[in-house]
């Protein structure tokens, strides 16, 4: 029986051959949050501060938006200055460690929310608890999906502006051709790993020249995957009390194999291991150009490949599992803001966060940078309805699991990484390596106790 899956997403009719547009941005009107200060006039101790603010990255659509129009507005409502630096994503832990040591570090900072740990293990960061139980309660559960991704130890530090995720992008066309039902995609690891069996194109020689199935496998991108389907098979990466490594178990080792199996033997069904095709150009992605018939992507990144191959039929899935096991996929909070410690102007700082935060404003900026929305509500807003990829990226939030927030998660990330390059090229077994990187990730769970 034919069947449409009631989350597989399509992008494109027959006979239609439009491009994805994204919604041009909304004005910033209503801005306030319920009893929030974004909406409240100018108060005396406002008028005439100076809040500086650092956003990490460097691109230029955000930056026109933040300071063109966000800024100014919120400049407007409360009689502040805000002055806005954005610093490349390479150098802001280095540029904030020589400001925080100088005694020069900004009111208000972005980052990703695995430096969050340290920030507050160096005591650089406020507590947001207070300012966050302040908020209303539809405001808090709008943002419910969002605010764990910035605690550390249950308590609030960083305020996430979107959330960020990987789930599989599809070619409905290639599905057809194998005898697929481009409808009815998989919902299992395992059904996914037997339909690009059937989507695999190999020369006579044997190569692959379409890969049925690919997922980043580069440097530090691996550890995502990694997590995906880790996370769809039960496991974890640290115990509960994030004390300990989880990750060198029965799950994550049968995981591990599963990631090593794409790329291994003559049933693989992915070429170039290692190689970076997530970030290239939006016409240069495997679906674009025909190499690949099931790619990992972020939601930006689907966002610009629809719009760089509109006559393409692509669909997104749903997060998958491995058999008994619930969707998981690598998400959660994306980058955020936090409050220096050494603040002068806390509240206006938090008036800013608030103000960032409010609901037309955060769905002015996500929209604006391509990402999803902090706020469940969001689904309800042009930008969601007229985006396919972001409404699916909303209705999966509930399965978008993050990396954890322990002092000296980066460091681990790094280690386990490196492990998973040696048992992804046959180096060593999937235990082995998952048991080395344990090893170490519990050395500096311990030292950072």
């Amino acid at each position: 029986m034919d069947v449409t899956h009631p989350l597989a997403t399509r992008f494109h009719r027959p006979g239609t051959r439009r491009a994805l547009a994204v919604v041009a941005a909304l004005a910033v009107t209503g801005l306030a949050l319920s009893g929030c200060s974004a909406g409240e006039a100018a108060s005396d101790d406002d008028t005439a501060k100076t809040l500086t603010v650092w956003f990490p990255g460097t691109n230029q659509t955000e930056i026109d938006l933040v300071t063109d129009t966000i800024v100014p507005a919120f400049e407007k409502e409360t009689g502040a200055k805000v002055d806005v630096t954005y610093v490349d994503w390479a150098d802001i832990s280095t540029k904030l460690n020589s400001s925080f040591a100088g005694g020069t570090a900004p009111d208000v900072f972005g980052h990703g929310p695995a430096a969050a740990a340290d920030f507050v293990a160096n005591d650089r960061i406020l507590d947001l608890d207070d300012y966050v139980s302040g908020l209303s309660d539809d405001d808090q559960a709008d943002l419910a999906a969002a605010l764990p991704g910035g605690q550390v130890g249950g308590v609030q530090y960083l305020m996430p502006l979107s959330l960020q995720g990987n789930l599989v992008m599809y070619d409905a066309d290639a599905f057809t051709a194998a005898g697929l039902d481009p409808d009815n995609p998989p919902t299992t690891w395992e059904d996914l790993r037997a339909a690009a069996e059937k989507l695999t194109v190999r020369d006579d020689s044997g190569a692959i020249t379409r890969s049925g199935f690919l997922t980043p496998s580069q440097a530090i991108s691996r550890q995502q995957s990694f997590a995906t389907f880790l996370f769809g098979n039960g496991g974890a990466l640290v115990d509960d009390t994030g004390s300990e490594a989880a990750f060198d178990s029965t799950e994550g080792a049968e995981a591990l194999d599963f990631f090593t199996s794409l790329y291994s033997g003559d049933d693989a069904v992915s070429a170039n291991l290692g190689e970076d095709y997530s970030n290239a150009p939006a016409a240069q992605q495997p679906l674009v150009q025909g190499t690949a018939a099931m790619t990992v992507q972020s939601a930006q990144g689907m966002v610009q490949i629809l719009a760089a191959a509109p006559d393409k039929d692509l669909r997104v899935m749903p997060a998958l599992s491995f058999e008994g096991h619930d969707p998981a996929a690598f998400g959660g909070a994306g980058p955020g803001l936090m409050i220096n410690a050494d603040t002068k102007n806390a509240d206006l700082s938090w008036k800013f966060i608030e103000y960032m935060l409010s609901a037309d404003v955060s769905t002015e900026y996500t929209e604006g940078t391509g990402s999803i929305p902090v706020r469940a509500s969001a689904a309800d807003s042009d930008y969601a309805k007229n985006s396919p990829v972001i409404s699916m990226f909303l209705s999966q939030t509930d399965y978008l699991v993050a990396n954890p927030n322990v002092v000296g998660w980066t460091q681990i990330r790094d280690s386990l990484d490196k492990q998973l390059e040696q048992a992804l090229n046959d180096v060593t077994s999937s235990q082995d390596a998952l048991d080395q990187a344990a090893v170490e990730a519990d050395k500096l769970l311990e030292a950072n106790g």
